[in-house]
């Protein structure tokens, strides 16, 4: 392409053009003059020459074009020493990162060295060229808006981990994170900065000031008198802190931003500017020229109309000027300056892309004359220009400039050719595409426009005692409804702009979905699919690597309009072939899990490691799903871990060339870095001597499975599948309907979004309701203090000065923050995004319910699956609840049943191993019963599956996590226990709740029906009832005892005088023991009151034995709360920060409402049981019964301090309880004398050897040891041999002294 010669020597593809014009020569279409006239009104000669008129014109032909074009070209070349040196410059011409000695700290730089990522504390680096006198500027793209500071230094400075650009003598910076300028001593200056923004650095070395620009608007000059003189040069530099990431525009590229008078640091190529434009003129020249063969002229006309059309006249002279224009349009700076604006403006005049064919004519053009290398690069370049346009555009009201670019990058992606080669090379491999499909949040409202978008704004006003939102729309004020009308009308403004983006965003998404273009090989859809996968896989694999990850926040865009886009293409699907699944019903069939055809990296099944299943479940694979597995793959499986030298040498050669890492560890995929540009192929480090060596890579690549392809190498039928071959769906079990779903390919995407949701959507959902949340506490703040305002005397002008400052001050933050959530709710929480996860909730529950009903198989299903069901659920519940109500969506009831069934079934599922799952479904369970509309569904499921879930909930808890069980069970007990109605404790109600959803603060709502079974099942299995009280006995021994030998060392740290202070940690620990307490007395409660005769019914083998324990513990419990100045009161009134929950109010009553229930509300015969053994315990003691109702405290001391009573809490306890407390201390004080009266003094042979507190009143089987029955209870808890003789004793009879001995 570099020839200059005359015509005849042009490039291969140029002269096959030109010897195709033999042909039209022959049948004499253009003649000899008109191809003249048509070249030189193409090639016009230059206005210095004066206008020659047709008459003395030099006849030009296709031999004569490549001299004149030559000449042409020339003419505008400046002379050669203008490109010099500029004065006031030093260093390379070509300015870049200095990646060999100017920089400290950890760092990653791209390979074109002008995007960095730090990667320590604080990292800094500086330019490889500096300036010394004029006026100079260059450009940072802010790619993540934390801590960086942006600016100049001298050589001299010198930086380390603490110190950056400004904070030397000699360095200036700009920190737009903190809003701040730096220069040793620091002061505020400036706007905060987000994500996408460009700061411009601006330094004038001849007044010797220096100034910083966000998006083209002057921040003022930040330094003046700046130190100048001889060896004082200023070069540009940067410091950031881990993981934030800039680009560096020197003048590689045009300046988005040009200042008047300033120049870029690096020299724009001005002679190809001039060349390429000139070259660009005659290309729209014969865009707009026909040629009229008839009248023999040559005819102006509409270039949008142009076609390729074969016409050797035309092309002939087209294949003239790629010779040249080719060429240059691999540079960087002419693409984004030349071919963007160019094809920008075509599509100015508006109207859909498809009406502009003109585009998609001019890239056939550039495939037909260019060669390969060059349309590859050009493209290249083109996208990512398109890519950063995109990104670093400011927001305006009409997101003019958003929509600009995506129209552009969708007109070049509906041309099939190129759409193949970007996919196959460049959207995933060296950009960052996802970028297209985020429309990032403007955080300086008033720039945004959304002030003219959104005049009125409004929050809500009214609030509950919690601080909860009350919305009831009767109460508003006539002004108050219209001003939420008014915002609400903004709000539909905002996001009809938005849909307009949104919809753009599918298109491009639509046109890589194309699975009908396989006119030039494999369809588009194909090759997105393999890349979407190693997308995945990066983002999976690296979970642990900051660097690496996809943002949340492009995550949650890209996957919502990827659902739009699947979804659409289902749908069209079903209507083509109505045997399809429609997409509603859409879910992912479960031999993808076990057939091997998707990968699924490392990501944990629900039945363990994949190698572990395979070896396991080979032979129901064979059985159910008619799977062989190849016993050579379960022999490489299990040798994974042996060969690590092998691995590891294959990682290395696998890696692509430019992602070679220091380090293994630090390794990175490469579309990741800096802003767009791809491979950080320099990780430079100032300790980069340690990191040398290649360690093993932090996810080495999966060696080819024997039956399984590797991403990259499958094709369509792979996928699809064809006569006789499943594809995708290899391996249906017997369960499965003999069906066709969809496309299997879509099936697959689908896999892929619900993996996305895992990955980071969930999270970034849960981060952005920190705004609703900001709007909340403000509109909190601000109610308050005009309720102030309104309440301050006349008198104190200064204290309503101060509170009339506040009211603005909030007011203003009120205004900002409640435009900015209008934007966050049209982005992230819209009612269509809000459906889009619903939709992705009832895909995981169809896909779990198919996986469950395989049997064994169930376990290759991967875990995120359940997870995003728990999550997706979740993030409905709390994330889109102020603006969208999850009632409205369609089958909501029926889907919390199936979410609510698949819970119930699967927190105690044995086919389920992992610890981390298992937690989150009983977490999610316990969730689940503390609302009442989600709890009315679990007691929707069939009967069947809650006993068994009841049955499982109540297994022994020394199995499993029986805290969460625990908490399960007491939230359908509470508000049906004694003093068990309230949701606050009652020492709490003047605190603020951190968060009034919290399941934990929702109003009692007791489940009945549960509450039944679980009665049936204690009562009818004798054995499992034993069982079952017996571990909650001895969790409540040990989570008490833990309690108290906390409160002791708590209490020993606070009497210290040279410490006063306690871990955290410890706190933490204590306030969960005594929750755990309280909350297993009340399991204990609930049993005695539903199934009273497991403790009382003493023809149960094991009841007495359980009363026995059940009122020692009882016991103890009340003593250790209730003794005169203990050490719990001693605690409780420290009122430490982490102990809040810890009161006597909890406990006690917890412990009366168990006392009432056994001493009161039962039969007689069991009150007496029961009476008879809490008297006989050794720990019992009146005053501690007595101590509840605050009697029993004569001593003087005690009088003047309060003390506890239950008569104190009259909201919370009601008379009728208090009844029954005073009739249970006044029956007990009645027993509790008989007792003394009627105990006869008894003998030393007679009392028991352990204790000599009580008679002798069991014997031991076989030995016939004896002792009274306490001591045994308490003994065989934790061991069984006798006391005495270390026989195994197996059983206790009572005994009673023979009479007359």
């Amino acid at each position: 392409m570099s020839s200059k010669g005359g015509g005849t020597a042009l490039s291969r593809r140029n002269y096959r053009l030109a010897s195709d014009t033999d042909k039209p020569k022959a049948t004499g279409i253009v003649n000899e003059k008109l191809l003249s006239d048509y070249l030189h009104h193409v090639f016009p000669s230059s206005s210095k020459q004066g206008p020659a008129s047709a008459a003395y014109r030099k006849t030009l032909s296709f031999q004569d074009l490549g001299a004149h074009l030559e000449r042409l070209l020339s003419e505008d070349e400046p002379a050669d020493d203008s490109r010099g040196q500029i004065d006031g410059r030093l260093g390379p011409a070509t300015v870049v990162l200095d990646h060999t000695s100017g920089f400290e700290g950890l760092l990653f730089v791209d390979d074109d060295l002008l995007g960095v990522i730090g990667h320590s504390n604080f990292s800094s680096i500086r330019a490889t060229t500096c300036v010394f006198k004029g006026k100079w500027v260059y450009e940072v793209l802010i790619s993540s808006q934390g801590l960086m500071q942006i600016g100049w230094c001298t050589l001299n400075c010198r930086f380390n981990q603490e110190e950056g650009v400004g904070d030397t003598p000699d360095s200036y910076a700009y920190d737009g994170n903190r809003v701040r300028k730096w220069n040793v001593t620091t002061t505020n200056y400036g706007k905060s900065w987000a994500a996408g923004d460009i700061v411009s650095c601006l330094i004038d070395l001849d007044e010797g000031t220096i100034t910083f620009c966000l998006n083209g608007q002057s921040l003022g000059v930040a330094f003046s008198d700046i130190k100048m003189g001889p060896g004082i040069a200023y070069f540009p530099a940067i410091s950031l802190s881990f993981k934030e990431s800039v680009a560096f525009n020197f003048g590689s590229r045009p300046l988005r931003y040009p200042v008047e008078g300033y120049l870029p640091l690096q020299n724009p190529p001005t002679a190809d500017l001039i060349k390429a434009h000139r070259l660009l003129g005659y290309i729209k020249t014969v865009l707009s020229t026909t040629i009229d063969t008839q009248e023999e002229k040559v005819v102006e006309r509409d270039s949008s109309a142009w076609q390729l059309q074969g016409e050797p006249t035309v092309l002939v002279t087209l294949a003239h000027i790629f010779n040249y224009f080719a060429p240059l349009m691999c540079k960087v700076y002419l693409v984004e300056d030349v071919l963007m604006n160019f094809l920008l403006s075509i599509l100015e005049g508006g109207g859909s892309v498809d009406e502009h064919p003109l585009i998609q004519q001019l890239l056939d053009l550039f495939w037909l004359l260019m060669e390969d290398y060059e349309v590859n690069e050009c493209l290249k370049q083109l996208m990512m220009s398109l890519l950063r346009a995109y990104r670093f555009s400011p927001i305006i009201p009409d997101l003019g400039f958003q929509i600009h670019y995506l129209r552009l990058t969708t007109a070049i992606l509906h041309h099939e050719k190129s759409r193949k080669y970007l996919l196959s090379n460049v959207l995933f491999d060296v950009l960052r595409s996802v970028v297209f499909f985020y429309i990032k949040t403007p955080l300086r409202v008033k720039e945004a426009g959304l002030e003219e978008l959104i005049p009125t704004t409004w929050w809500p006003t009214r609030f509950d005692k919690e601080g909860k939102d009350e919305r009831d729309i009767k109460d508003e004020t006539a002004e108050e409804r219209l001003r939420r009308r008014a915002y609400e009308r903004g709000c539909q403004r905002l996001k009809k702009r938005i849909e307009v983006v949104e919809e753009l965003q599918v298109q491009i998404l639509r046109l890589m979905l194309n699975n009908k273009d396989k006119g030039t090989g494999e369809a588009s859809r194909y090759i997105f699919l393999n890349k979407f996968r190693k997308f995945l896989q990066e983002n999976a694999s690296n979970r642990g690597n900051p660097t690496v990850l996809c943002p949340p926040e492009y995550m949650v865009c890209f996957m919502h309009r990827l659902i739009t886009a699947v979804r659409s293409y289902w749908d069209e699907g079903k209507r083509k072939s109505p045997d399809y699944v429609s997409s509603e019903e859409a879910y992912v069939p479960p031999q993808l899990f076990y057939n091997g055809k998707v990968d699924y990296f490392d990501l944990q099944r629900l039945g363990g490691l994949l190698s572990h299943l395979r070896k396991t479940l080979k032979d129901d694979l064979a059985t159910k799903a008619n799977i062989i597995i190849d016993p050579a793959e379960i022999q490489a499986a299990s040798m994974d871990d042996l060969d690590e030298d092998e691995e590891n040498g294959a990682a290395q050669v696998t890696r692509p060339s430019g992602a070679v890492a220091m380090g293994g560890a630090l390794g990175r995929p490469s579309w990741l870095s800096s802003p767009t540009l791809g491979r950080a192929n320099r990780f430079l480090s100032t300790a980069a001597v340690s990191l040398m060596t290649p360690r093993r890579p932090l996810a080495p690549p999966e060696k080819v499975k024997v039956r399984a392809l590797a991403v990259e190498q499958r094709t369509e039928e792979d996928i699809e599948g064809s006569h006789g071959n499943d594809g995708l769906l290899l391996g249906r079990p017997m369960e499965e309907p003999d069906q066709p779903i969809t496309e299997k390919s879509l099936l697959e995407i689908l896999d892929g979004i619900v993996m996305m949701y895992n990955l980071s959507v969930h999270q970034q959902l849960g981060k952005m309701v920190v705004v609703s949340d900001d709007v909340h506490e403000y509109a909190v703040a601000l109610k308050d203090t005009e309720e102030k305002i309104a309440r301050c005397p006349s008198r104190r002008p200064d204290i309503l000065e101060e509170l009339q400052k506040s009211q603005k001050v909030f007011s203003e933050k009120l205004n900002h923050l409640s435009r900015r959530l209008a934007w966050i709710n049209a982005t992230i929480y819209s009612k269509e995004k809000m459906l889009d996860i619903y939709w992705l909730l009832r895909v995981c529950i169809r896909t779990i319910e198919h996986a469950d009903n395989t049997g064994s198989l169930f376990a290759f299903a991967p875990e995120f699956y359940l997870s995003v069901a728990m999550n997706s659920y979740s993030a409905l519940k709390n994330y889109f609840s102020p603006s969208n109500s999850m009632d409205e969506l369609p089958g909501y009831e029926d889907t919390l049943s199936q979410l609510a069934a698949i819970l119930a079934k699967h927190f105690a599922d044995p086919r389920i191993v992992g610890t981390d799952i298992k937690d989150s479904l009983m977490q999610a369970l316990a969730s689940y019963v503390c609302y009442p509309q989600s709890l009315r569904a679990v007691e929707r499921i069939p009967e069947e599956q809650r006993v068994a879930m009841m049955k499982n909930l109540l297994a022994p808890y020394e199995q499993r996590p029986w805290a969460q069980t625990n908490w399960i069970l007491v939230r359908l007990w509470r508000g049906c226990g004694f003093g068990y109605r309230y949701t606050r404790l009652p020492h709490l109600l003047k605190t603020k709740p951190e968060d009034a959803n919290l399941p934990s603060l929702q109003k009692p709502c007791p489940s009945l029906l549960l509450q039944r079974h679980m009665a049936e099942l204690l009562s009818q299995d004798k054995d499992m009832a034993a069982s079952f009280l017996n571990s909650v006995l001895n969790q409540l021994n040990w989570a008490f005892s833990e309690f108290i030998g906390m409160i002791q060392e708590i209490q020993q740290a606070a009497e210290r005088p040279e410490r006063n202070f306690v871990d955290t940690r410890q706190l933490k620990v204590c306030a969960t023991c005594f929750d755990l307490s309280v909350s297993l007395l009340r399991v204990l409660e609930m049993t005695v009151t539903l199934v009273p005769e497991i403790f009382l019914d003493w023809t149960r083998p094991s009841a007495e034995l359980l009363l026995r324990r059940l009122a020692q513990l009882l016991n103890q419990v009340l003593n250790r709360v209730t003794a005169e100045r203990n050490l719990f009161d001693r605690v409780v009134n420290l009122r430490l920060p982490g102990l809040e929950s810890v009161d006597h109010y909890p406990i006690l009553v917890a412990v009366t409402g168990i006392l009432v229930r056994i001493l009161v509300d039962g039969d007689r015969q069991g009150v007496t049981r029961a009476a008879s053994v809490l008297l006989s315990d050794p720990c019992f003691q009146l005053h501690s019964i007595q101590h509840l109702l605050g009697e029993g405290e004569a001593t003087a001391a005690g009088a003047d301090r309060k003390h506890f009573s239950l008569h104190a809490y009259t909201d919370y306890i009601s008379t009728e309880e208090e009844q029954k407390v005073e009739q249970m201390l006044a029956f007990l004080t009645e027993e509790s004398k008989q007792a003394a009266a009627s105990t006869a003094p008894t003998s030393e042979e007679d009392l028991c050897p352990i204790c000599y507190a009580h008679s002798i009143s069991a014997i031991f089987k076989p030995c016939s040891h004896k002792s009274c029955k306490a001591c045994i209870n308490q003994h065989l808890m934790n061991n069984k041999d006798c006391f005495f003789c270390k026989a195994t004793i197996t059983g206790v009879e009572d005994y009673s002294k023979p009479a007359g001995s």
